[in-house]
């Protein structure tokens, strides 16, 4: 998601409270890793049809985004804005796999790995799989949750160095140098 600014006033306007320009133009992208599009959508407020679809709005953009790349074997990244495991499972049956952080409360996550049923120490990692799906709960300073159907699921426990630091499993080290792309 990328906000371009607007000078002007257009209907479309948005106003996000969390990003540094806060009001502008709110554009979806879909990149392959050198940056380049393949394809973009503006958003112009609420969709009224893909409500009557059962699908969430994050869900139908993705959908729309990734029409042109079905059943071509491609991975997403992605962050924790748009993923769920309804989408995932979704993407898949498309030849799409998908990689990102996620969120504790989203829907369709496990339930033992809500944030108020765990405690965990700095560099446990826990690992939850249905399918081909991995959920995976790793904890830095604090929690982070992966979701993952491209990746194989990496071994659980307790991952520290020397000094007590956690370290970082491969495949968080795969998605934050994806996103500095």
């Amino acid at each position: 998601m990328k906000l371009l600014l607007s000078s002007k006033d257009v209907i479309f306007r948005q106003y996000i409270p969390k990003k540094h320009k806060r009001f502008g133009i709110k554009i979806y992208e879909l990149c392959d890793e050198t940056g380049i599009k393949y394809d973009m959508t503006v958003y112009l407020g609420r969709d009224r049809q893909r409500t009557a679809q059962h699908l969430t709005a994050t869900h139908a953009t993705v959908s729309e985004l990734t029409k042109k790349i079905q059943g071509r074997g491609h991975k997403l990244y992605m962050d924790n804005y748009f993923l769920s495991p309804d989408l995932f499972d979704d993407l898949a049956m498309k030849q799409i796999y998908c990689c990102g952080t996620v969120r504790p409360n989203m829907k369709g996550m496990p339930q033992d790995l809500n944030p108020k049923r765990t405690t965990l120490k700095r560099g446990d990692i826990q690992v939850r799989t249905r399918g081909d799906l991995t959920t995976i709960l790793w904890r830095d300073k604090r929690d982070v949750r992966i979701l993952t159907n491209i990746h194989d699921a990496p071994a659980e426990g307790n991952f520290c160095d020397t000094n007590g630091k956690a370290i970082k499993p491969k495949l968080w080290r795969i998605i934050t140098a994806t996103w500095a792309m």
